[in-house]
Order: C-alpha cells, then sequence, then structure tokens
C-alpha cells in the first residue's frame, strides 16, 4: 500500500463520525506479553487476582465463561484470544480487570497488571496505517510515557456488539445456574 494510500485510509477514519478521538489522561496499564497496552481508568471497575472460571459451552474461544463475584455474574474474556494472540499459561501476575464496556461489567484477562499512567495528549501518536485490510479501529493510539510505549484500547471497541450479543447470550444460562 502507498503513503497516498495510508493517508486516504487515514482521511476516512478522521472523518467517520464513530471514530473515537484520541485523548490524553489516566490509563491503567497492563501486559499481554511484552507488550504493554492501556485502558482509561474511567474503564476500570476493579482489579482482582486470577479466580476460577465456570466455563460456558458453544461460545467465542475467547470468552472464558464467568466468575460470581460477591454475588455478581461477570463473563470473562481472555484478551490475548480476542487480539489473535496465542494463549498462555495463567501465572501469579495473571489478573482479571474488571471493566464496563459498551453497557455490560466484564472481565479481560490480562498477564499482569503495571501501572497507572498519566498520558498527555501530545504523547499519544496516531495509530500506524497496515493497509486497508488490517482493522486498527479498537486502537485509540500510541502513547509514549517516558522512554516505554504503550497501545491504547479503546474498549469499547475491542468489545464488539456481537461480541456483547454473544456474552449476553452466555449469561442467561449462567443466571439459571446461579439462582439454583
Amino acid at each position: 500500500m502507498t503513503i497516498a494510500a495510508c493517508e486516504s485510509v487515514k482521511d476516512t477514519n478522521i472523518s467517520n463520525e464513530n471514530k473515537t478521538v484520541k485523548k490524553g489522561g489516566k490509563y491503567l496499564t497492563f501486559y499481554l506479553g511484552d507488550e504493554e497496552y492501556g485502558i482509561e481508568i474511567l474503564k476500570v471497575r476493579e482489579i482482582i487476582g486470577f479466580l476460577v472460571i465456570t466455563p460456558i459451552p458453544k461460545v467465542p474461544k475467547f470468552i472464558k465463561g464467568f466468575i460470581n463475584l460477591r454475588g455478581k455474574i461477570i463473563p470473562i474474556l481472555d484478551l490475548r484470544l480476542k487480539l489473535s494472540m496465542q494463549e498462555a499459561a495463567h501465572t501469579e501476575k495473571t489478573c482479571i480487570i474488571v471493566v464496563k464496556a459498551n453497557d455490560i461489567e466484564l472481565g479481560i484477562i490480562v498477564d499482569k497488571v503495571s501501572e497507572v499512567a498519566n498520558i498527555d495528549n501530545n504523547d499519544i501518536e496516531d495509530t500506524p496505517c497496515f493497509g486497508e485490510r488490517v482493522d486498527t479501529d479498537y486502537i485509540l493510539g500510541i502513547g509514549r510515557s517516558g522512554d516505554k510505549v504503550k497501545i491504547l484500547l479503546d474498549i469499547n471497541k475491542v468489545i464488539s456488539t456481537k461480541d456483547v450479543i454473544d456474552i449476553k447470550q452466555a449469561e442467561k444460562p449462567a443466571n439459571q445456574i446461579n439462582q439454583k
């Protein structure tokens, strides 16, 4: 793809009303493998250690199941699998970040939590262009914090409308199990 085509794609994304505008602020940062990611701190409800997850049959592979967190059923997603990464063994540092995305609370499994970073708007670069066939709409931008770079995720776009439907359908049997 030529540079002009990348610019054309960027122009299309910028003019798209649904495109999230990058913004500075506080981000909870975490690792998936060797890469550091961040999500807006206002989307985070809590961070918990890894718990036993009750699996749900016939759901996408990245939906691992649900947990009962203080009487509330929370669906759990493996963020590595959602982002088409290789599944990893859980360690003592593996955490579940409970977030609110697309009007539902859910947990995302991450390798380890890093820090809360304050990233200024001037320290957020646009997402690089990888061509028209590569969807990077879920990336807010690339944040710089000190000498590190962090991939800033828009959790509302990581979790698509179809994912929400799948999660809500999976919650029905989970709620029935919880009520017994």
